[in-house]
């Protein structure tokens, strides 16, 4: 079924111009969800293009929500956006169960690393995101949006791309580990000193935000981990399908709600979105090397600094009473991110570093053995 999906999908893609060209939206709409469909499955046939499949069900889930979004605000008399905080909790409480104390235990062993990834993502993502809302001169909730993604603590799909990225996955954690108990400190104060000059925030209600969205999900996640890890396993297996689920979920009822906005500023967006990214790659990569890191622990760097929490972004927006506005930058920025992160760490994959000191060591064992030998 994967082998034939990608040749159904360039079906898919004719069609939908086909009936584009004829003004015929009620027909393409259908077709273009059927391509990302199609890629989805057939990119999982292919080692190089399997990390892009989830995205692309990502885009399918969007396109839904574009053409048809009257039926994603309410089901049933309930409101869907009433559920973006307990699937969020449900996601974070998942992340927590992956962790443990020796997550944060990096800080000792690796702290230099440590504090220039986390300087970097608590600086310049939040000043770049305000320069780039004033570039573009977006409308105010749209703009404090672009600072809201831009303060969010790393996300975990970082430490999939520093996985694949042959970078350093324990600096890695360690980053996302820290960077997300600083986020009720850090993101509230960037929202109140950058985004307070578009919206009016309220830091003490975002604190709290956080706390009950991120830290305790995350805490009783690690005592879980702690007592009960291995011992659940359906749940070990269900929580990435769950996270998977969640995000997608809430992107779609974003886009949904704020669909007109998005049509007339989507555009835009999609270009802020790769200029903050990249730029944020580049930032932390070359920050790292300045500071004398090796390699890999730079390659961490770029890839912690550049990608963000776009699931909190989109769950703090909705807890303000601002989805449709405020949350649209994370629903873009957050499948981009993934998109972008996943071809940088397929270049690096396919370039690993040079450890100089490993190699070092390598010719000076072989020196010796071989002297040894004579």
């Amino acid at each position: 079924m994967t082998k034939i999906a990608l040749p159904i999908a360039a079906v898919c893609l004719i069609a939908f111009i086909v009936f584009s060209v004829f003004d015929s939206n009620a027909f393409a709409g259908p077709w273009l969800i059927a391509f990302f469909l199609s890629l989805s499955i057939g990119f999982r046939a292919y080692d190089t293009l399997k990390g892009f499949s989830f995205t692309m069900l990502i885009f399918a889930a969007v396109t839904t929500a574009l053409y048809y979004p009257q039926y994603f605000s309410t089901w049933g008399g309930v409101k869907l956006a009433s559920l973006f905080t307990p699937l969020l909790q449900i996601i974070m409480f998942g992340m927590g169960t992956e962790m443990g104390v020796k997550d944060f235990a990096g800080v000792i062993k690796m702290p230099k690393a440590v504090l220039i990834g986390l300087c970097g993502h608590f600086t310049f993502m939040p000043l770049a995101g305000y320069t780039l809302a004033r570039v573009f001169n977006f409308p105010p909730e749209i703009a404090a949006g672009v600072v809201l993604i831009g303060s969010m603590p790393c996300g975990m799909a970082s430490n999939v791309m520093s996985y694949l990225a042959n970078a350093n996955l324990a600096l890695s954690v360690t980053l996302t580990a820290i960077a997300t108990l600083l986020s009720p400190f850090l993101t509230p104060l960037w929202m109140k000193v950058l985004g307070g000059q578009f919206i009016k925030v309220d830091v003490l209600a975002m604190m709290w935000d956080i706390i009950k969205i991120v830290v305790l999900p995350i805490g009783a996640g690690l005592l879980f981990n702690r007592f009960f890890k291995g011992k659940v396993t359906w749940l070990d297996k269900i929580m990435p399908l769950i996270s998977m689920f969640g995000i997608a979920f809430i992107i779609v009822i974003i886009v949904a709600a704020g669909r007109n906005n998005l049509i007339v500023i989507g555009p835009a967006l999609i270009i802020c979105a790769l200029i903050h990214n990249t730029t944020g790659y580049l930032f932390g990569f070359w920050i790292g090397k300045l500071f004398g890191l090796p390699e890999r622990d730079a390659r961490t760097i770029a890839i912690e600094v550049g990608m963000q929490n776009g699931g909190l972004a989109s769950g703090l927006a909705k807890e303000m009473g601002k989805a449709a506005t405020l949350g649209l930058a994370p629903a873009i920025f957050g499948p981009l991110m993934n998109i972008t992160g996943s071809i940088l760490a397929s270049y690096w994959h396919r370039n690993p570093p040079v450890d100089k000191e490993r190699d070092r060591n390598v010719i000076s064992t072989e020196g010796l053995q071989a002297v040894q030998g004579e």
